[in-house]
C-alpha cells in the first residue's frame, strides 16, 4: 500500500500539537458544547493520536479548529471567592489548589513539612505578584500553567531553590501573569514548575 508523502493530514503530529487539542477540547465542554463523558473519550484518543488525520475529527464540529497558528490561550480560570495571604507547614502539609484568588503578595513558610501552591487555575488579583517562599529542612513547591511567566530568585543554603524542568511547553503572550519566588531554602527545597492542567494523562507527562 503506497502513501502519498505529500499529504500533510498523514504528517505525525507533536506532543505540543495534542496539548493545543486538548485545550481547545477543554473549552468546548466548559462551554457546554459537548458533555464531560464525551470530552473524556475524545482527549483519550488525542493523546493516542499519531497523525494531522487523527486529530482533525476531534475538533471539526467546535471552533477555533484551524490547524496553523493558534493564538496564545488566555489563562482560564474558574471565579475564585476564597483567598490567602500566607500558607503555613510545620511538620505538616498545606496545598492550596483549584479556584483560589492569588493576593498581590503571597507568603509561605515550612519547618519540617511541606506547601504545595498550584497556581493553574488560580485568579491573581494582580498582573505581576510575588511569592515569599521559605523552607527549613521542608519543601515549599509552587506549580504554574503555560501561560504563566515566572522569575525564580532565591537563595539555597545547604538546599535547593530552582526552576524545574518544564512539563510543558510555555506559552507567553504579551498579557501572561508574572510570579515571582524570592526567599530562602535551609537544608530544604523551594521548586517551580511549569505543567499542564490537572487531569492530563500521567502517560504524558512521563514522555517529558
Amino acid at each position: 500500500m503506497s502513501m502519498d508523502r505529500h499529504d500533510p493530514a498523514q504528517l505525525r503530529v507533536s506532543d505540543d500539537d495534542r496539548h493545543k487539542v486538548a485545550e481547545i477540547l477543554r473549552q468546548a465542554a466548559g462551554d457546554g458544547r459537548i458533555h464531560f463523558d464525551e470530552l473524556d473519550e475524545r482527549l483519550e484518543a488525542t493523546y493516542a493520536a499519531k497523525t494531522y488525520a487523527d486529530l482533525v475529527p476531534l475538533t471539526v464540529d467546535l471552533p477555533s479548529h484551524e490547524p496553523s497558528n493558534p493564538p496564545v490561550p488566555r489563562r482560564q480560570t474558574m471565579p475564585a471567592t476564597t483567598s490567602h495571604q500566607s500558607s503555613f507547614a510545620v511538620m505538616g502539609e498545606c496545598k492550596r489548589q483549584g479556584a483560589w484568588l492569588v493576593p498581590a503578595s503571597h507568603t509561605a513558610f515550612t519547618l519540617m513539612g511541606s506547601v504545595t501552591l498550584d497556581l493553574r487555575g488560580a485568579t491573581f488579583a494582580e498582573p505581576d505578584i510575588t511569592i515569599t517562599a521559605n523552607a527549613i529542612m521542608g519543601e515549599v513547591k509552587v506549580i504554574v500553567d503555560a501561560g504563566t511567566n515566572v522569575v525564580v530568585s532565591g537563595v539555597p543554603i545547604m538546599g535547593e531553590f530552582h526552576q524545574a524542568k518544564d512539563k510543558i511547553a510555555p506559552q507567553l503572550g504579551p498579557e501572561a501573569p508574572i510570579v515571582r519566588v524570592k526567599g530562602m531554602a535551609l537544608m530544604g527545597s523551594v521548586t517551580v514548575q511549569r505543567l499542564p492542567p490537572p487531569g492530563t494523562p500521567k502517560k504524558i507527562l512521563g514522555t517529558y
